[in-house]
């Protein structure tokens, strides 16, 4: 197995690396990346956002993720807020950290850099806890965010031009790990 490094990342010089990581995890093709890239672009601008990626010791890019404190005006929060206060969560919009986006490369995905990267985002976390979208069918991704403490708080949530309905997230900080209270072993 190859050695994978999770640190700190200049998004923004390498955003056509993560979108490319990203396509591959998602599926996504060239126009959705273009629209992604401008947004990434645009979400670096915001305060407190800040990126990590996961890379192979000759540096190439196999996994990131970026976020940043939640803001009622960002236009995820104007999509997820009628959801989250018909399910009375919409409190979590306020002192949360987002995770925007986390991807990694199919061929690393089950050897816990997913996992790495999201508490390491939000150990530097000022916010008491952190919100998040995914989309809303058992996946992997849906089952790690639940054994690190996160918690349905809507769901579905239909974005526009989304096909698949997302269910909204929230765990308090800092994220549960393995091996803590109530839990068997450790990594």
């Amino acid at each position: 197995m190859e050695n994978v490094a999770v640190g700190r990342l200049d998004l923004a010089a390498r955003v056509d690396e993560a979108l490319a990581v990203q396509a591959l995890a998602f599926g996504l093709g060239d126009d959705e990346i273009a629209i992604r890239r401008q947004i990434v672009l645009r979400h670096l601008a915001y305060p407190g956002a800040r990126a990590l990626g996961a890379t192979t010791d000759d540096g190439r890019l196999v996994g990131f993720v970026y976020g940043m404190p939640n803001d009622r005006a960002h236009w995820w929060s104007t999509v997820v807020q009628p959801y989250m206060r018909h399910r009375g969560t919409e409190d979590w919009l306020d002192g949360s950290f987002v995770i925007t986006e986390l991807h990694v490369l199919p061929a690393y995905q089950g050897q816990h850099i997913g996992r790495e990267l999201i508490t390491t985002i939000t150990d530097t976390a000022a916010e008491p806890r952190s919100i998040l979208s995914a989309i809303d069918v058992e996946s992997p991704a849906r089952r790690l965010y639940r054994a690190l403490g996160y918690e349905d708080l809507a769901r579905p949530v239909h974005f526009p031009s989304a096909t698949s309905p997302y269910a909204v997230m929230g765990a308090p900080l800092p994220l549960r790990r393995p091996g803590g209270p109530g839990t068997l072993g450790n990594r």
